[in-house]
């Protein structure tokens, strides 16, 4: 099967979250089986130039934006067994950041993922890659499918090609005006709500959901809840509900060639689920020293590396950190809402034993907190998937989480005087303050009995959230797309 994945970010070229991650493992783990040729399609930011080994595609090609015609140049590289190819174009993608900066999101990010998306079809025939599938992410790649059903409809090229779009988070939709639509180059005919319209405007994530030919997002509870609940839904739970017979939850995987304590180069020493128990204790001791943290091998250790927003909901837990510590330690990784940093900074000033913050990227620290801490704390408001209590509980790092989304998906939860033979971290409650505070006193209630604490940890290290499963579900949608 030829398939083409087109997303905006892919880990280890370019990647801002989540969805870089499964855009480069998910490539990977296609490309592995038998049969199948993968080409990825991402935008040849100025951090591309880094890549050793880029080859330039001789020749140029070009993309009506509006009333104007942008040159489009390829470049790529062999990585592994995907061919990547960069889509270059200087006047919008040679910048420092990827979608914004502190002053806000780039004012023509809706010419940007117009050009880009026609330069992925463009781009296959350019090349002579003609795709089974072309797999979407997100909004930035939505109107891919579109451009399929209508503008390119008759281009003998695509008479075979299908599309799936992977929505990563709803919550992200691309809403531009009407002068977007006329940019893109769609028919005005198609300009009606059950088309392209968004109240007076076109939403480019709306347009994938439409005209896809299937539609996934990244687990199963998560699909549920977009459908019933408005605010999950985010506007689009009618949709959704309407394309229900093709849409399906296929929950993200991590890759293990990248978090296993057993082979990480970045903790100071490794561990496996058979010897966890002094490894973990000595690289808990050594991120202590690393983040000036008292060294204390009694107090459980809670690490958090997130985006530090609304979703994320490390609001609600700042007065818990301050309530338990004492008890508790905390390291905190990762920056976002200036409040909220500051709120950090203010916490780990005033108590600088028990709790500890560093407000910036550092994929090496991230490790050895995964690798360091007891304890992972995600009290998401709403989590699509979530990849951190996958990779937290792979390092035996035991996840304390809200219940939703891909939550409820990966985790199996503690329960007082029930069966815990699976037991993998702990369930919030409520999503609160108070819901965040029970659940790490009862986690530290269960610390304190280290047999029990061995069995979870053991339980967390010994599931299976490889991409396996996930990658043969969606060759299994792929093939079903296409038949």
């Amino acid at each position: 099967m030829n398939i083409v994945m087109a997303a905006s970010e892919a880990f280890p070229f370019c990647k801002t979250g989540g969805l870089a991650d499964v855009a480069g493992a998910l490539s990977q783990q296609l490309a592995a089986r038998k049969g199948n040729k993968v080409v990825l399609f991402v935008p040849h930011y100025r951090s591309i130039r880094r890549v050793s080994s880029l080859k330039v595609v001789p020749g140029v090609f070009y993309i009506p934006v509006g009333d104007r015609i942008e040159q489009v140049s390829l470049s790529y590289v062999n990585w592994g067994h995907v061919l990547v190819f960069f889509v270059g174009n200087r006047k919008y993608f040679d910048r420092a950041e990827l979608y914004f900066t502190k002053n806000g999101e780039y004012v023509d990010n809706d010419e940007r993922f117009i050009l880009f998306s026609r330069a992925v079809l463009e781009g296959c025939k350019f090349v002579g890659f003609r795709p089974d599938i072309i797999h979407c992410h997100d909004w930035q790649a939505a109107l891919i499918p579109a451009y399929l059903k209508t503008v390119y409809k008759l281009d003998a090229f695509f008479t075979r090609t299908r599309s799936v779009l992977t929505i990563h988070n709803l919550a992200y939709q691309g809403h531009y005006s009407y002068s977007s639509f006329e940019k893109a180059g769609f028919y005005p005919v198609d300009f009606t709500p059950d088309k392209f319209e968004y109240y007076g405007g076109m939403s480019f994530l709306k347009s994938g959901i439409v005209f896809a030919d299937n539609i996934t997002t990244v687990s199963p509870n998560y699909a549920k809840e977009v459908q019933t609940n408005p605010a999950m839904g985010c506007g689009m739970e009618g949709l959704l509900r309407y394309r229900r017979k093709n849409f399906y939850g296929i929950v993200n995987g991590i890759n293990t060639d990248v978090w296993d304590p057993e082979i990480d180069t970045m903790l100071p020493m490794g561990y496996d689920a058979a010897s966890f128990a002094k490894s973990k204790a000595i690289v808990k001791q050594q991120l202590q020293q690393e983040t000036g943290l008292e060294e204390n091998a009694k107090k459980p250790l809670v690490g958090v590396v997130s985006r530090l927003d609304y979703q994320k909901g490390l609001d609600m837990a700042l007065g818990v950190m301050e309530k338990l510590h004492g008890k508790m330690q905390f390291v905190v990784l990762g920056c976002g809402d200036p409040m909220l940093e500051k709120q950090c900074r203010d916490l780990a000033k005033k108590y600088p034993k028990d709790i500890a913050y560093i407000g910036k990227l550092d994929e090496e620290l991230a490790h050895r907190i995964y690798g360091g801490a007891d304890l992972f704390l995600m009290p998401s408001r709403f989590e699509p998937c979530g990849l951190s209590q996958m990779i937290s509980m792979k390092y035996g790092t035991l996840p304390v989480v809200s219940k939703v989304g891909g939550l409820v998906d990966t985790v199996t939860g503690y329960k007082d005087g029930g069966d815990n033979a699976a037991a993998t971290g702990f369930f919030m409650s409520a999503i609160n303050a108070g819901g965040i505070l029970a659940a790490l006193e009862k986690a530290t209630s269960v610390y304190a009995d280290k047999k029990t604490w061995n069995k979870l940890i053991k339980n967390a290290m010994l599931k299976d959230n490889s991409w396996d499963k996930s990658a043969e579900d969606y060759i299994d949608l792929y093939r079903k797309t296409v038949a």
